[in-house]
């Protein structure tokens, strides 16, 4: 049964909350499924929504729907898949504040972040406009007599994406709009934890155009994932969270013969040489340390500090941290709002207890902050520990919360050693006014994205995104080139035309002369 409905239909009066639907074919869907998710306003701690786990009827549904419009859309001109795209992009950046207010009703960032997320999955969206170019294959001419030889890419068909909950609206668009703009037509299982934003998105890409079926939502939990998985129609699956989860999605679809990328957890390092502005450098960290409550993929949260820099970058970290203004993020002059469950508070803080435990300096403490009106909020404030070594809990985890780790070492080469030792290989920023140190930094370090006096190194859509070792499993990165040579297969033809239609028989290996 599908019908058009209002996503947001109120479950009942007494607690405001919302029934959240799947999208299928172009439609809201109602799911049938028994098991719900609840979905909560982390920085009042109340709930704000329900979602029905899809079952694997509506999945199947939701991959009938594709393939369906798989047939249409493949062989649609380039061109005409990015004018549609252009559309889109037009929509989103109409509707950019209501998407913020989306995400920072359901994840909890500040409303400057979560446009800020918009326009960085809106950079993908432009990229893939460009499909037409993007595509062109190769072309030799004579490579033996009469004979010519050239490639090109086509679309794999339906393809999966499962996204986490801290980028709702840029994660997403790292993967479909590349993946629709191949030609192929796309599922997505967004995080259970702030789904609403991708019904938004499929309402405005089909205000945009875009046919029915081209792009699926449906919410769940491991069930759904492993249905995608192992459905013989999904040809590829993109993943992007923890690294346990990475991995038993990157061997699951392989084992189904699909193609996968999965990019896991991270453990991005700071390393603040003596030579560095110090100033700039404690600003840089705190804002890509404690930014959207270090729920993200790239924040920074250990700071190796190199040599007798140490004291004096703790003291202006300490400093700048206790500034920091916490609330909620829909409110005026709010840096940095809650984390995004209960679960994932007692998790934090948790962690910050063990890091004391062992020994960890804590200077900034953020266990129990106060914040007026919301008691019952999901916060955990900016949190600071000195003198941290590697075997540390607080340093071999990922936190992802808002906490920022300080080690110590004597030298440049030390800090990369430890980088290097490192099973997560996201990414990784030096401060320093060498360019020699920064050339040494950038060609020893072995991680897949680096900074130079820049915290958070996601590169721009034209490039591509992924780490190394456990920060990511399959051979290609998201969006940039890589994306386009995932979500497409590549074929190369041989072609000869006698003029008289004859050829001759041969039994031995064909030659080119």
């Amino acid at each position: 049964m599908t019908t058009t409905i209002n996503p947001f239909e109120r479950l009942a009066p007494d607690d405001g909350s919302a029934n959240i639907h799947h999208f299928i074919d172009g439609r809201l869907r109602i799911g049938s499924s028994q098991r719900y998710s609840d979905v909560f306003n982390p920085a009042r701690g109340q709930l704000s929504g329900r979602i029905a786990h899809a079952t694997k009827t509506e999945i199947d549904e939701a991959i009938l729907a594709a393939s369906k419009a798989f047939s249409a859309w493949s062989p649609m001109p380039a061109v005409q898949r990015a004018r549609i795209l252009f559309r889109f992009r037009d929509l989103v950046e109409r509707e950019k504040a209501r998407l913020a207010a989306f995400i920072s009703s359901e994840h909890g960032k500040i409303l400057g972040d979560a446009q800020g997320e918009v326009v960085r999955g809106l950079e993908v969206v432009e990229f893939a406009c460009g499909i037409a170019q993007l595509l062109k294959g190769e072309f030799s001419e004579q490579v033996s007599t009469g004979v010519d030889s050239y490639s090109f890419r086509q679309p794999l068909g339906i393809v999966a994406g499962v996204t986490p909950f801290n980028f709702p609206a840029m994660v997403p668009m790292w993967m479909f709009p590349i993946a629709i703009a191949c030609g192929n037509t796309f599922v997505l299982k967004p995080s259970e934890r702030d789904p609403t934003l991708s019904l938004k998105l499929g309402e405005l890409l089909k205000e945009a155009g875009l046919p029915d079926g081209v792009f699926n939502v449906v919410h769940g939990d491991k069930e759904a994932v492993d249905a995608l998985l192992a459905h013989p129609l999904v040809r590829a699956v993109s993943f992007v969270g923890s690294t346990p989860i990475a991995k038993y999605i990157y061997e699951t679809g392989a084992r189904h013969g699909k193609r996968v990328q999965a990019l896991g957890g991270a453990k991005n390092h700071a390393v603040v040489l003596p030579d560095a502005d110090l100033a700039f450098a404690s600003e840089a960290i705190i804002g890509a340390g404690y930014g959207s409550a270090g729920e993200r993929c790239m924040a920074i949260s250990a700071v190796v500090a190199v040599g007798d820099v140490a004291d004096l970058l703790v003291a202006q970290l300490s400093e700048r941290a206790h500034r920091i203004a916490v609330g909620p993020g829909d409110a005026s002059g709010i840096e940095m709002g809650p984390v995004i469950t209960c679960a994932a508070r007692d998790r934090i803080t948790g962690l910050i207890d063990r890091g004391l435990s062992e020994g960890a300096e804590l200077v900034v403490d953020g266990r129990a902050p106060t914040i007026a009106g919301h008691d019952r909020g999901f916060f955990v404030g900016p949190t600071l520990f000195d003198r941290v070594t590697p075997s540390m809990s607080i340093y071999r985890e990922e936190i992802f919360g808002p906490v920022l780790c300080v080690l110590r070492v004597d030298s440049l080469a030390d800090a990369i050693a430890m980088i290097n030792a490192n099973p997560y290989a996201n990414g990784a920023a030096v401060f320093t006014r060498s360019g020699h140190a920064a050339r040494r930094f950038q060609q020893d370090v072995e991680i897949g994205m680096a900074g130079i006096n820049v915290p958070i190194p996601v590169p721009m859509a034209f490039y591509s995104f992924g780490g190394w070792r456990n920060s990511l499993f399959g051979d290609l990165n998201v969006h940039g080139t890589d994306g386009v040579r995932f979500y497409t297969r590549l074929k190369t033809v041989t072609a000869r035309w006698p003029d008289d239609g004859s050829s001759a028989p041969g039994f031995h290996m064909p030659l080119m002369s």
